[in-house]
């Protein structure tokens, strides 16, 4: 068969691969032919990482990862396409510059020699020309936005997730089903979501303290392709070449199989959502079935991280980083509503951090900022387990839950770290109570008896007064 005659009858960038079969998968798979646009695509690449790493002029009869990037999916659709005869279609997103790509898989008939036959086709595709429906059945996009519907409006954001991702895992028959956050900005990482299977052995994603490492490095695994796709040791052995600290996990873990998607919103990426151990004889539909999942839920989620930024700011005090009078309030409403995890006992700490107008006068707002941050941080070295806030100024207010004498001993420590007239220098008043008196009588005595400490302090100290 003449295949560059046949192969130049395509409008689209295409070009025919060959994929040699054994009994045992495939073997080598190549680049038979290309038609001119495939060939221009081929000796000038627009996304090659490495434009160094061939002398850039088309070979044909190359290894296909001369000229395309080489991943376990790709492959996969090549030989089933050349194998088995089917037509492929498929959409992926280059994430770098924002392009959807329409891909298809056309198998040719003629097999000769163990090597069958297929056409690739590539061509740039608007967002508006994407079809959903186009790459899975009906039933698949209607189950995935049954569960994914759940997400619209809940006030359990993170409940409901969990709830969804179970659904999602039962959907792919798969043994654990993930959502992993990532912040590229402080380099962390933090489980959303995750459904196991009751049987699961597989290990927890705290085991692993380079989780965001790990996590980060399937960027580079994925490539120009919209996702990871690991379904058996010829794929295993991929992962081993390209990726060997996560192939390591991998094997660790025991697992078999996953399929990964990185979750982007406007071009930032958000995490990852991925399924493992799954029945590798659905693949396709459970990559479709991420993949719709995906496309739903991303959306949901940036909107509950800005949600929760939004809360951060508002509830922290900007200079110090601990908690600001509005929080100090919400939780007061709370306890007098009964709503708050704070039961009695507990204890109720006001402090004034002596000295600041001295500071600001003689030495600047700056020098006084910095005061404020390390009272903040002492604070929060004598409480870290507890309500630090800001209730403005320089007045803070600490809320202690626990028995009285580990809140006496917290006393005594606070004491000994904030008592330096030349440093970090409290004066405190505080309110135990285990008598289920109400939270605004105990802040009222521990604010009064906070002034008489602040009295004994200028009596003690007349000099820094008025200065």
């Amino acid at each position: 068969m003449d295949f560059q005659k046949y192969i130049d009858g395509f409008y689209s960038t295409a070009c025919v691969i060959s994929v040699e079969k054994k009994d045992k998968g495939y073997g080598d798979i190549r680049i038979v032919a290309g038609n001119s646009k495939f060939i221009e695509m081929a000796e000038h690449p627009v996304f090659a990482t490495d434009p160094g790493s061939h002398d850039n002029k088309f070979v044909p009869g190359s290894l296909y990862d001369r000229y395309l990037p080489k991943t376990p999916d790709f492959e996969d659709k090549c030989f089933h396409s050349a194998t088995e005869k089917k037509t492929i279609h498929t959409y992926i997103h280059i994430s770098a510059v924002d392009l959807w790509f329409n891909l298809s898989f056309i198998p040719v008939d003629c097999d000769e020699g163990g090597l069958c036959y297929c056409v690739y086709t590539s061509e740039q595709a608007g967002i508006k020309d994407i079809n959903i429906a186009a790459e899975s059945t009906v039933s698949t996009a209607d189950d995935v936005l049954k569960t994914c519907i759940k997400l619209r409006g809940t006030s359990e954001f993170r409940k409901t997730m969990n709830e969804v991702i179970g659904d999602i895992r039962e959907l792919c028959g798969s043994e654990v089903c993930s959502v992993l956050l990532v912040n590229q900005e402080n380099g962390t990482s933090s489980l959303l979501a995750q459904s196991r299977a009751e049987n699961s052995t597989l290990k927890s994603l705290n085991q692993y303290s380079e989780m965001y490492d790990i996590a980060m490095s399937w960027l580079d695994t994925i490539g120009e392709r919209d996702s990871i796709i690991i379904k058996n040791e010829k794929d295993m052995e991929y992962v081993r070449q390209v990726n060997p600290v996560w192939h390591k996990t991998l094997v660790d873990s025991n697992v078999k199989s996953i399929v990964i998607f990185p979750m982007r919103h406007r071009g930032k990426l958000l995490g990852f959502i991925w399924t493992t151990n799954i029945n590798v004889d659905n693949v396709q539909k459970i990559k479709e079935t991420l993949e719709l999942t995906t496309f739903f839920i991303t959306s949901e989620i940036a909107s509950y991280l800005m949600v929760k930024q939004l809360e951060r700011v508002s509830y922290t005090d900007l200079l110090t980083g601990i908690k600001n009078r509005n929080s100090m309030n919400d939780m007061v409403d709370s306890i007098v509503a009964g709503e708050a995890s704070v039961k009695a006992p507990y204890g109720v700490i006001f402090a004034d951090l002596n000295g600041l107008k001295r500071v600001n006068d003689e030495d600047g707002h700056s020098a006084g900022d910095l005061l404020l941050k390390k009272a903040g941080l002492v604070l929060q070295e004598v409480f870290i387990e507890d309500n630090v806030y800001r209730a403005g100024g320089d007045e803070f207010m600490v809320i202690v839950a626990g028995s009285r004498e580990s809140f006496e001993n917290k006393l005594q420590t606070l004491r000994e770290k904030a008592s330096d007239p030349d440093n970090v220098c409290f004066s405190f008043g505080y309110c135990y109570n285990d008598s289920g008196m109400d939270i605004r009588d105990a802040m009222r005595f521990a604010d009064e008896e906070m002034y008489k400490d602040k009295e004994k302090y200028y009596f003690e100290h007349p000099e820094r007064k008025y200065r």
